[in-house]
This record gives C-alpha cells, sequence and structure tokens, in this order.
C-alpha cells in the first residue's frame, strides 16, 4: 500500500507539472551567474558537467516553476539547493536554438516562490554527448554537405569545436522556442536571451584527461581570461572567466594545432595548413597598423583557430575567430582581418559600437587599399539585406506603437543585421558628419564601463565637435525611424555675370530618418559635390556653383543607406542649363 500511495504521490506530481509546462514562463528567470567545471573526454565525444548557477526572477510575479534547458544530447542528472535534491520533470522541448533540434528541458518545483528581483542559487548535474548533429537544418530541407558544414560542432577524439546559445546549449538556459521555418522566429529567441544575459558573467574550468602524456593537443576558449596547465594526474585544466557574457556566445576548440605566432595575432593551424596560416597572419599584421590608428593597440592577442572542414562556415567569438584556413581567400584575409584586431583593440557592452565599429573598420580598410568607391560598394552589399530587415521590422507590427522605434532602435535591437550593417553605415555616416579627427578622439575617450546610458557615445563626439548631434543620434540610434528616401525635387540653373553656373537643388526626403547627404552636380568634364542635411519627411535647399552648364544632379553617393535608390538622379534638360 505504501508503494501505491508513492506511485500514485509521483504520478500527481509528474501530471501536475505537465499542467505547469502549458502555461510556463519560460523566460521568467535570468542566469546571473555560471560557475561550471566542465570535463571533456574527446575519445568517448563526451561531456560532464557539475557547478552551480543564480537564477534571479526577472518577471512581475512571484515564481515557484524554474526551467533549465540543455541540449537533447545531454540528460539532467541533478538539481538541488543547498544540497537537497529537487523534484523535477525532464522532458524534450523542440526548439531549433539547439543543433539537435531539440532541448532537454528540466521542469524544477522550487523549495519556494521567488519573488520579482528575487535570487537563487542552483546545483546542477549534467552529461552526454555532444557529436555533429544537423538536424534543425535538414528537417526544413537544407541539403546533407550544406547542414554540416554549418552546424559543425561535435566533441571529436581529433577535433573538438563546440559554440553556445544558438548552436549548442551545453551550459543551461531558458528560453521560449526557436524555429528556423517561422521567419526570424529563432534569432529573436537567441537575441532576447543575449539581451538578458549581457551583464552575467560567468566561471568554467574545462578539464581534458590525457591518457598520453606525448599528447599536446591545444585548447581555446573564447573568455575574458583563460589561464591553463598540465596537471600530474595527466589532465590538462584551462580556468577560464567571462566578466561580463555581452553578445558573445561561450565556445571552446581542442586539436592538434600549431602556431604561426606573431605581436598581435596567433594562428592555430592543423597539420599541413602551415602556408594558409602564415598568409593569414601577414594580412593580419599588414592591417595592424590602421586598426591601431583608429581603435587603439590591441589589448589582447586575436586568436584564430583552423576548423576541420574546409567547407565550415566561419564563427566569431569575441576575438577568437574559427575558420577553415585552406578555404579563406588571400584577398579578403585583410577584410576579415580587419575585424577581427578591431575586437582586440575596441570592446564596448553595446552591440551596436561593439559590432558596428568591427564592420566599420572592414569599410575603413577596403578605403585604404582600393579607395572610398570600393568601400561604397562593400557597404552597398549589405543595403539589401538591411533593407529587408527593415521592412520585416515594419510588417510585424500591423499597429504601430510609440514604443515600438525604441524597443528596435540600434541600442535596443537584438537583430544582428541592424546592429552590424546599420551600425556599419551610422559610424561612416558619423565620420562624414564630424570628420576622422574628432572620431577618432571620441573613440581612444571611450571607456566600457562608464558607458551606463544611451547617450554616453553621443556625448563624447560631441565634445569633439561644435556640431549638434542630437537630431542623428534620435533618428538613427536611440530610435527606429527606418530609412531616408531622398529624391531631387527640382534643380534650377542660373548663369552668373561671371559665367559660371549657380545651380539651386530642392531635395526631399520621403522617410522619416534624417541625414547629411551627399549632392552631386555633375557637367561635362567634372562634377561638384556639396553636403545637405535632410531631415526626415522634410526638404532641404542647396546652392553649387560650377564652371559649365550642368547635366545631372545625383543625391547620395551611397554612403547613407536608403529604402529606395530609383530616385536618386535628375537629368537637367541642355536649354534648362543655358539659361
Amino acid at each position: 500500500m505504501k508503494l501505491r500511495n508513492i506511485r500514485v504521490c509521483f504520478l500527481c506530481f509528474l501530471c501536475a507539472s505537465a499542467a505547469n509546462a502549458f502555461s510556463l514562463d519560460r523566460e521568467a528567470f535570468t542566469f546571473t551567474r555560471y560557475d561550471l567545471n566542465v570535463r571533456v573526454e574527446p575519445e568517448q565525444q563526451r561531456l560532464e558537467v557539475r557547478g552551480k548557477i543564480t537564477l534571479r526572477n526577472d518577471s512581475a510575479t512571484p515564481q515557484k516553476i524554474a526551467v533549465l534547458q540543455i541540449s537533447s544530447s545531454l540528460d539532467w542528472r541533478s538539481i538541488k539547493v543547498a544540497d537537497k535534491q529537487l523534484q523535477f520533470v525532464a522532458q524534450p522541448y523542440t526548439s531549433d536554438i539547439d543543433h539537435t533540434g531539440a532541448l532537454s528541458e528540466a521542469i524544477v518545483t522550487l523549495p519556494e516562490a521567488i519573488a520579482p528581483q528575487g535570487t537563487i542559487e542552483l546545483e546542477i548535474g549534467y552529461e552526454g554527448v555532444i557529436v555533429p548533429d544537423a538536424t534543425r537544418l535538414t528537417r526544413i530541407g537544407t541539403p546533407e554537405a550544406t547542414a554540416r558544414s554549418t552546424d559543425w560542432d561535435q566533441i571529436g577524439a581529433k577535433f573538438t569545436a563546440v559554440r553556445g546559445v544558438g548552436y549548442v546549449a551545453w551550459y543551461p538556459i531558458a528560453t521560449e522556442a526557436g524555429n528556423l521555418s517561422e521567419g526570424a522566429s529563432l534569432f529573436d529567441t537567441v537575441g532576447r536571451w543575449k539581451t538578458r544575459e549581457a551583464a552575467s558573467t560567468m566561471h568554467v574550468q574545462v578539464t581534458v584527461p590525457r591518457d598520453d602524456e606525448s599528447e599536446k593537443p591545444e585548447l581555446l576558449v573564447n573568455a575574458t581570461t583563460c589561464p591553463t596547465a598540465l596537471e600530474e594526474r595527466h589532465q590538462f585544466v584551462a580556468d577560464c572567466s567571462y566578466r561580463s557574457l555581452g553578445f558573445s556566445v561561450p565556445t571552446f576548440v581542442m586539436a592538434d594545432y600549431e602556431v604561426a605566432d606573431r605581436a598581435d595575432v596567433a594562428v592555430h593551424y592543423l597539420h599541413g595548413h602551415d602556408v594558409a596560416a602564415v598568409s593569414y597572419a601577414d594580412a593580419a599584421e599588414k592591417v595592424t597598423p590602421l586598426i591601431t590608428e583608429w581603435f587603439g593597440a590591441p589589448r589582447n592577442k586575436a586568436q584564430t583557430a583552423d576548423l576541420d572542414d574546409p567547407n565550415a562556415a566561419p564563427f566569431e567569438g569575441g576575438s577568437l575567430l574559427l575558420m577553415p584556413l585552406t578555404n579563406t581567400d588571400s584577398k579578403v584575409a585583410g577584410l576579415v582581418a580587419a575585424h577581427q584586431l578591431t575586437h582586440a583593440a575596441f570592446s564596448s557592452p553595446r552591440p551596436w559600437i561593439n559590432e558596428g565599429l568591427a564592420h566599420f573598420a572592414q569599410a575603413l580598410y577596403l578605403e585604404q587599399q582600393k579607395g572610398r568607391q570600393a568601400a561604397l560598394d562593400y557597404m552597398g552589399l549589405h543595403r539589401s539585406a538591411l533593407s529587408a530587415a527593415q521592412r520585416e521590422n515594419e510588417k510585424q507590427t500591423t499597429a504601430p506603437r510609440p514604443e515600438d522605434a525604441v524597443n528596435r532602435s540600434l541600442v535596443n535591437t537584438a537583430d544582428e543585421e541592424l546592429y552590424r550593417s546599420k551600425a556599419m553605415c551610422v559610424w561612416w555616416m558619423l565620420r562624414d558628419l564630424v570628420g576622422e579627427a574628432a572620431l577618432k578622439k571620441a573613440l581612444a575617450s571611450y571607456r566600457p564601463e562608464q558607458d551606463k546610458e544611451p547617450s554616453y557615445m553621443q556625448k563624447l563626439i560631441q565634445a569633439q565637435t561644435q556640431k549638434d548631434l542630437e537630431w542623428f543620434f534620435d533618428d538613427w540610434v536611440y530610435r527606429d525611424r527606418g530609412l531616408p528616401d531622398f529624391k531631387v525635387e527640382s534643380a534650377f540653373p542660373r548663369k552668373t555675370m561671371t559665367d559660371e553656373y549657380l545651380v539651386t537643388v530642392t531635395v526631399e526626403n520621403l522617410g522619416r530618418a534624417g541625414a547629411e547627404v551627399p549632392i552631386t552636380v555633375k557637367y561635362f568634364g567634372g562634377e561638384v559635390t556639396n553636403r545637405l542635411v535632410v531631415h526626415g519627411n522634410s526638404k532641404g535647399v542647396i546652392r553649387v556653383e560650377i564652371s559649365k552648364p550642368p547635366e545631372e544632379i545625383v543625391v547620395n553617393d551611397g554612403s547613407v543607406p536608403e529604402s529606395d535608390t530609383t530616385n536618386n538622379t535628375f537629368k537637367i534638360e541642355a536649354a534648362d542649363a543655358e539659361k
């Protein structure tokens, strides 16, 4: 009878937990701290984790149930509070946030309800294998080879590379489902998680057994600090800390690497890839002076690690870059290095600054190597994706609210297309607005620990110039007003008494975001370009002096992203030009 009662109680617990699962607030808790001991066993492709996590209730109501999720290839073993085992139900949860396309979800009953902003520390244990798995991609029709070259995460005897949230949930998370077949669902889910965890800290001790003392595989972790040591008991230990997760994805990679070591970059390459490694190291060395000029000397050495699949998609986490060296075009190596070295030299907790500047550095590199037009062409490659992202944002809100413009702004967005591509254009426009010298001085005075409010960067830049930039930051950074749409409404040429020509150009901005845009007046044998500020849904007038009759007016040279560029040219008839 006693055994029967126990079974009935346990069944009731399962049913209650299952019922709760339908009304769970999976994103109620923020994981504010991780303190994990991770044991990696390459020969068995196995991962074993023990440690502690701290959760904070960021919802508006007390929470009695917590949700913990790990990859579906891992199993929960233990969840405790103060050495007391907690009741939990483990269940599969379909989500493309993990490469397997599912998570192992633990629904945990806490000892007592946690009040809003209250915290609880849990002791956890889980283990399992991490093998190549591209299920989430193949089930939506991605060709097998492409899927495996995208989701290349694995623990293996010869090669190990494992990325975190958005790829493999090797540390606990808690999110609603993200689905690759539902537009931006997955990216929105990952973005929300990164935003919530931006200030969280992680300490992880990674232990790798060594059966053979002659084995010397190298372990790389993209942490802030990560001292390593080879202990007596034939095991390698890395003690790694992330001061804040920010938008980085905790990642570790391990292989029998050799190293091409330079002053500011170390290229870890697989056997036989020495030529490609040296080529990349040379490219990085050549781009370092430009990066130092703009962002200061690298604060830490940039690390590049080779991937064993020549077709593998590159991945960057902080100043650690993972990419197949043998398949990296030497012509773009400098472009890649510019991005990586910028992260090594300059850091910000704000994605639009951190990632935007790294992309801006790539445009600067192209400008230095091939001229301004090459840089504009490169930014043009991002414009179509940026316009698509803006249109998607507008579609998602059928009834726009005032707060939408703030929530989707550069300072708040979790959309990678915005905080990378749009932010790159913003930095380019700022350089055109205030000049190189002022912008460099502002960047040199930036201190990430002092960046406590959105206007911090604006104030640093304004301190170096007499220009009021409030309108610009309001349109491009603090709010999402979409993109401008410039149109030459009219152009009236007039011949002066000195046989010069004065052209009065009226430009209309059909969009809601304003910008300082270049206006080019072309004539036979030459052209003259001046700049004009045209605010959103407004008009601006500029007068340009030229030496010959005008033939054509062009607004925007590609330096300002627009929603429509088909109306940027205005032809002037010969008869009008001679008036």
